[in-house]
């Protein structure tokens, strides 16, 4: 049997495969000392091991199979799959909103690549209607792909060319936007674009999944027909973020695009508003507001693009026995303002303050956050706090760091006048920072506890 039918197999694996005559893409019975498995061979990475052989079983998942534990093989058909969706061009249905979606890249426009054992960025906008068509029941869809770059690449070139498509598709007179995007810097971008599109009078709807396409318990379907539901459908006209809620698909949650973080590695559920509750769930036809200050759709055309960014912006998060060079360093290298997410109420060591000092004189804007995340920032309770603040450090209350990171950035790129900036980062554009915490929005329940598992048990049979 010729080796390009064993796509990336080596060693023992191979041996086992070539002894038994299974092909990759065969459908196989597979006898081991911990059962019998069924189920499709499929390739391997170039980058894996030599001792496991991967089966995708009829669930969908796939699993390896140790070859020390196999008895027996049988290849029972031949199926090679191919796992490139057809584009299909999207049905116009008069009387239906008018969205357009902009594709980035991410999981949600993606496939597996079986040569690297990669999720990459393959899909093109115009796909994802061939793999949810459930989309033309919700609008009239059309796509645009403007990047093709997974979400750690994001930065402010995107995030401007974002905010100006926005802003001539919204005078075109579009009824919705949806951006489809990586997970990972999905929140920096909504903040980016709550800076840079201010007054808009449609939904701006930013979503991902954190799970590919190609796996059975994929989020993508499911978050982006919620998106496009909110993008058509929602009374609520801001930049948000649209993603699961509970780890179920009982619903999604909209997130303000400027207090949403990602807060799980690989859960569905990973994103939560930080101090505040979210403004509303998204289920199939149904958008319930859960705030009730929101900006609301309008009819107007009316919308306020600045796209500027000084990338000359940093986060230092501040840690024990912290050096004055960390400081020093980007001062050196020309940063012009600095993001401080310190500990408690805004502290850091004493032997940073002159390299502070040094750093404010130099003209850099420092601003101090928490790494606490929930809460705001107190420079005023110790002497210390009072200190730093004598040293030029602004306290940005409850701004969250990397949410201070894109707003510094995007004040310094409209000036550099201390005093102006400061009115940019303290002025509250759409609540990234706000006049106090709601009680409900600081939960965070451990599990082991009576009445915690008491109420898990309610969700969790």
């Amino acid at each position: 049997m010729s080796e390009d039918i064993f796509q990336g197999y080596k060693g023992k694996a191979l041996e086992i495969l070539k002894k038994y005559n299974v092909r990759v893409w065969g459908l196989a019975d597979i006898a081991t000392t911990r059962g019998n498995f069924k189920g499709t061979v499929l390739p391997r990475s170039e980058n894996d091991d030599d001792i496991h052989i991967v089966l995708k079983i009829i669930t969908g998942y796939n699993i390896g199979i140790d070859i020390n534990t196999i008895k027996d093989m049988k290849e029972t058909g031949y199926q090679k799959a191919n796992y490139k969706i057809p584009e299909k061009e999207f049905p116009y249905t008069k009387g239906k909103p008018n969205v357009k979606l902009l594709g980035t890249g991410g999981t949600i426009a993606s496939r597996l690549d079986y040569r690297t054992g990669a999720v990459i960025p393959a899909f093109s906008p115009g796909e994802l209607y061939g793999a949810v068509p459930e989309l033309a029941d919700i609008c009239n869809l059309t796509t645009e792909k403007l990047f093709a770059v997974f979400s750690e690449n994001m930065g402010p070139e995107q995030y401007k060319a974002l905010a100006i498509a926005i802003g001539k598709e919204i005078e075109n007179g579009i009824d919705g936007i949806i951006i489809g995007h990586g997970t990972d810097t999905l929140g920096h971008t909504a903040a980016a674009l709550t800076f840079m599109i201010q007054n808009s009078p449609i939904p701006i709807v930013l979503v991902g999944s954190q799970r590919s396409s190609d796996r059975p318990s994929s989020d993508a379907a499911l978050n982006l027909m919620h998106a496009a539901y909110t993008a058509g459908h929602s009374d609520i006209a801001e930049v948000m973020v649209c993603m699961f809620g509970p780890t179920s698909d009982e619903y999604g949650f909209l997130h303000r695009g400027t207090r949403v973080r990602k807060m799980h590695s690989s859960y569905r559920s990973t994103f939560r508003t930080i101090g505040d509750v979210p403004l509303a769930t998204v289920r199939r036809g149904l958008v319930t507001p859960i705030k009730k200050e929101y900006n609301h759709r309008r009819k107007d055309r009316k919308v306020k693009i600045l796209p500027y960014f000084e990338e000359k912006v940093a986060i230092v998060y501040y840690y024990p026995n912290m050096q004055p060079d960390m400081i020093d360093s980007l001062v050196e290298n020309g940063y012009k303002g600095i993001i401080i997410a310190g500990t408690g109420l805004g502290h850091i060591n004493k032997p940073l303050y002159p390299a502070i000092e040094r750093a404010t004189k130099a003209g850099v804007h420092i601003y101090m956050t928490v790494q606490t995340l929930w809460g705001f920032v107190h420079m005023f309770v110790y002497d210390t706090g009072r200190d730093l603040m004598d040293k030029g450090i602004i306290p940005a209350e409850n701004m969250l760091p990397e949410v201070a990171y894109i707003k510094l950035g995007w004040a310094l790129g409209q000036t550099t006048d201390r005093e102006e900036v400061k009115k940019l980062m303290l002025t509250p554009i759409n609540d990234e920072t706000t006049n106090k915490e709601p009680y409900n929005g600081y939960l965070i329940y451990q599990g082991g506890v009576p009445e915690v598992e008491n109420f898990i048990k309610k969700f969790r049979k």
